[in-house]
């Protein structure tokens, strides 16, 4: 019997058939009464009691592979029939195809909805260039020449920029890099905006660090910006606490720490109460019942002086966060990289959002 069930499981694979009828009389020599196979079932009463298990499984895999075999040559010969008359002769009363639907990618979800809750707040949207130069990155920005966010191991460099000088004075300057983060938009808003000025800046930002589930060498930001006549640090924590409110739920509460950035003074990293345990603490805030979500603080005069505003006169305050932070925090993600892979597994959780 063993021979047989191999031999018909061969046959079973190299089986074809080009029209209905073919199909038909395949069917029939293997499934039919009279059938090959059924024929074997028959034999397999007779077999010793200690065998039935062992051939039992392989008539019901033979079984099995046969009845899907030809399945499947009815499918095909159904369909070129089909193609032959233009479809005329198939099933006009039969659903169609489904066509699977995207989703927005999380980060885009996330993006958007900050984007909106600002624009409700009077912020404008404002965009600049991903390849930017050190002024608008770094110089306009307060960073000292020899901060470490200059150095190599931090910033993609694109050109050594403008040999100035002359003699043993030359040197290269306002090289072209990627941009570490959408403060650069800021300044190109300062330079060429009336004020008041209130914008935020979404984008993609670019660092040369290594990849893992916290951290990544792309990332997406959103940094805002208010600048009037006595605008306060008061003024600050107000937008920044609506603005949690409205995102993680309307009894989130912020708490502000000492912080330092070398573009606002003084500054302050702002944590949310944990929407997970309700700041009683967990797994997800370690804990603390906090989680970190942005940086901030008033901007520094000589800022607002790099930009041709006269920090006397006017002042104002500036924030940025993570977009990929925002979202980990909204949806419990726990590996940065899920937003780069596209794996469909994960995207296709996003489906019913928005």
């Amino acid at each position: 019997m063993k021979e047989k069930i191999e031999a018909l499981m061969q046959e079973v694979a190299a089986l074809k058939a080009a029209s209905r009828q073919e199909v038909e009389d395949a069917r029939v020599r293997l499934l039919g009464k009279k059938g090959s196979i059924t024929e074997l079932f028959e034999e397999f009463r007779g077999v010793a009691p200690e065998m039935k298990r062992e051939f039992g499984a392989k008539l019901n895999v033979l079984k099995n592979a046969a009845t899907d075999r030809i399945a499947q040559l009815r499918e095909e010969v159904e369909n070129k029939a089909a193609c032959a008359d233009g479809g005329a002769s198939g099933d006009l009363s039969m659903p169609g195809d489904p066509f699977e639907l995207g989703s927005r990618h999380p980060v885009s979800i996330v993006r958007q909805e900050i984007v909106d809750i600002f624009r409700k707040f009077g912020y404008d949207v404002a965009e600049g260039p991903e390849i930017e130069d050190d002024w608008h990155v770094f110089e306009a920005l307060n960073f000292p020449p020899e901060h470490p966010a200059r150095e190599m191991q931090d910033t993609f460099f694109v050109s050594e920029g403008q040999l100035v000088g002359e003699g043993e004075e030359k040197h290269y300057w306002n090289p072209l890099l990627l941009r570490t983060h959408t403060s650069s938009v800021q300044v190109r808003t300062m330079e060429r905006s009336q004020l008041p000025i209130r914008v935020i800046c979404p984008g993609r930002v670019f660092r040369n660090e290594a990849i893992s589930a916290r951290a990544h060498c792309i990332f997406h930001q959103v940094e805002g910006l208010y600048i009037d006549e006595g605008v306060t640090f008061a003024d600050m924590k107000q937008a920044i606490l609506l603005f949690a409110r409205e995102m993680f739920g309307p009894e989130t509460q912020i708490r502000m720490r000492p912080s330092y950035f070398p573009f606002t003074e003084p500054s302050a990293e702002v944590d949310v109460s944990c929407n997970i345990c309700g700041g009683k603490g967990c797994n997800i805030c370690k804990g603390t019942g906090w989680l970190e979500i942005l940086g901030c603080g008033m901007v520094d005069p000589n800022v607002l002086e790099a930009s041709g505003i006269d920090s006397k006169k006017y002042s104002g305050f500036a924030f940025g966060m993570g977009i990929e932070r925002i979202a980990m925090l909204k949806w419990q993600v726990k590996d940065l990289r899920n937003y780069f892979e596209n794996d469909l597994r994960f995207l296709k959780e996003f489906n019913t959002v928005l």
